[in-house]
């Protein structure tokens, strides 16, 4: 039997390659063109916050929430589970609240790395449980695979948009639709664990939001930012279209 601190380590590395993973696409296209300071800091206290977060989500939600899906036996405690996620809901829009985020119009991209590093810590824990409760197969490597990769990215992809929705006035209407939004997705990331074939659920909604978060980033880059950028991409195509040539 591999010990836990062996699985702890797994589970940490390959929650950091997701976390890695999560930071390169939108955030890279746009990056210099945006307050990299403030989305570094965000990334810290995601881990510390997410830390807080994915260990009581792991005791109070998810061991309850496999015990009945093994067992038939529930625990009853519904309401504390949605409490958890309202309260990190909230601390997230606290936290995108800060003087440092609001006097540089960050709210998207520091929430992309708020919630990138509160998605990792969530994948940590929840890899941690299937390798501490499944043999590996190629089965659970895959999920394994999805979890590490998915779940930064959903967080990130959920926080993102709460920051848009507070750029365009929403106060705390954005924290309800996140918690409605989270609840939603943390149900069934658990219920991955138990049935894989959740994810074909999964990964086409996560597919579709990604569609629209070059759109809440852009909403963080400042106007003048705007203007070179976009100058830098009609070099980058003109020099394209010569080398096509």
């Amino acid at each position: 039997m591999v010990s836990e601190a062996i699985l702890f380590q797994v589970a940490s590395m390959t929650a950091l390659v997701g976390m890695a993973l999560g930071w390169r696409g939108v955030m890279t296209r746009f990056s210099g063109f945006y307050d990299l300071p403030t989305a570094w800091n965000q990334i810290f206290w995601g881990i510390l916050i997410g830390g807080i977060y994915a260990s009581l989500a792991d005791g109070y939600i998810f061991v309850p929430f496999v015990t009945a899906g093994l067992t038939g036996v529930t625990s009853g405690n519904s309401i504390s589970n949605l409490v958890i996620i309202l309260a990190i809901s909230v601390v997230i829009h606290m936290m995108l609240r800060r003087v440092r985020v609001r006097k540089t119009g960050s709210q998207p991209t520091s929430g992309w790395a708020l919630g990138l590093a509160i998605g990792g810590m969530t994948a940590m824990y929840l890899i941690f449980r299937v390798l501490q409760v499944y043999d590996v197969s190629l089965l659970i490597i895959a999920n394994i695979v999805l979890l590490a990769i998915i779940t930064p990215r959903c967080e990130a992809l959920m926080c993102a948009h709460h920051g848009y929705r507070m750029l365009e006035g929403e106060r705390w209407r954005a924290v309800f639709r996140s918690f409605f939004i989270r609840t939603i997705f943390l149900s069934a990331l658990y219920y991955s664990v138990l049935q894989p074939i959740t994810w074909i659920f999964i990964i086409p909604l996560t597919l579709l939001a990604e569609r629209n978060a070059e759109k809440w980033v852009w909403a963080a880059v400042p106007k003048p930012a705007r203007r070179r950028l976009r100058r830098i991409w009609a070099e980058k195509a003109r020099e394209a279209s010569i080398e096509e040539e």
